[in-house]
């Protein structure tokens, strides 16, 4: 702040300017102490402030009142945009027009959310903001985070756990399982038995080309395993697998029941229960106020299946 005159500035504060600026408006020093709720006392010590401070005498007493200076005239200007300036800064940033909004929006996603939920949401924000982008990456969580945290990226999505305090999460679905396989698999002969489904060969979609998931530990507390037989990192992939071969693979219900008639697959609960898990949009808590961030978290909340709903 070495250009400015910190001794100055620290003398004055909002309630010195507004009293300058209903001076310079009524020219009246008890009108203005009315209008603000102050004594006429408290007006005049104002006034030796302002005085003080700009060096100069500002308003002449004459017998309808008070006459600005002409130093007061040609400040008042600046010290009208200093106060539009904060009550523009405590009325928060302007709405958010789609319409005139030329702007790329960043997002983190894997293929199930960019195929199933991202899509709807982005064609309902392109018939209101034609101009408007989307940039999608695919991130690891702590990625996302990271991307987040330090503005390179506007919104993640995914299951986070406890993404910390930094961090604005709403609730697009809760998120349960389905078995998929090609239609006419044996799988789907009668009722399937859990060591049945067991002993079938499994498909499993992991990013770090593990072998085993929430299925298997799933399975391992009531004694059972099943065998994978392939692992690939995302989930359309898998999805066209299934269409082509006899493995089977436990999903996520919602790609599943998207994308099942296109690839030719049939689908049915799981013979056993396993943990449902939170698929969320997650945003730095820098933008609560952006104006931008909020329309497309809007957007984003009016296509899913919870409504707006924070975690």
């Amino acid at each position: 702040m070495s250009e400015y005159d910190k001794t100055k500035i620290r003398r004055l504060d909002l309630t010195v300017l507004l009293v300058f600026l209903g001076l310079i408006r009524t020219g009246k020093a008890s009108d203005v102490a009315d209008e603000m709720g102050l004594t006429n006392s408290s007006i005049s010590h104002t006034l030796r402030r302002l005085r003080d401070v700009f060096e100069d005498e500002l308003f002449l007493r004459r017998p309808h009142g008070l006459e600005p200076t002409s130093f007061a005239i040609q400040i008042e200007p600046d010290i009208r945009d200093a106060v539009d300036a904060i009550q523009s800064a405590l009325s928060g940033p302007a709405q958010f027009d789609p319409a005139k909004a030329d702007v790329t929006f960043r997002v983190s996603a894997s293929d199930r959310e960019i195929a199933t939920f991202l899509a709807s949401s982005f064609a309902s924000i392109v018939r209101k903001g034609p101009d408007i982008r989307l940039s999608i990456r695919s991130l690891s969580r702590a990625e996302s985070l990271r991307d987040l945290a330090n503005g390179s990226l506007d919104f993640a999505f995914g299951h986070f756990m406890n993404p910390g305090y930094d961090f604005e999460r709403y609730l697009i679905r809760k998120e349960g399982y389905l078995v998929a396989a090609r239609q006419g698999h044996s799988i789907f002969k009668g009722p399937i038995r859990l060591k049945r489904y067991a002993a079938e060969k499994h498909i499993l979609v992991s990013t770090d080309g593990s072998m085993s998931g929430i299925v298997d530990t799933t399975l391992k507390a009531k004694g059972l395993a099943r065998k994978v037989s392939l692992s690939v990192p995302s989930f359309l992939p898998a999805l066209s697998v299934l269409a082509e071969s006899d493995f089977i693979g436990t999903l996520p219900a919602n790609l599943v029941r998207h994308h099942a008639e296109y690839f030719g697959l049939a689908f049915c609960e799981p013979p056993l229960e396993i943990r449902p898990f939170n698929v969320s949009v997650l945003y730095h808590r820098r933008n609560r106020k952006n104006p931008f961030h909020k329309w497309c978290i809007d957007q984003m909340l009016a296509q899913s299946d919870e409504g707006e709903r924070r975690c």
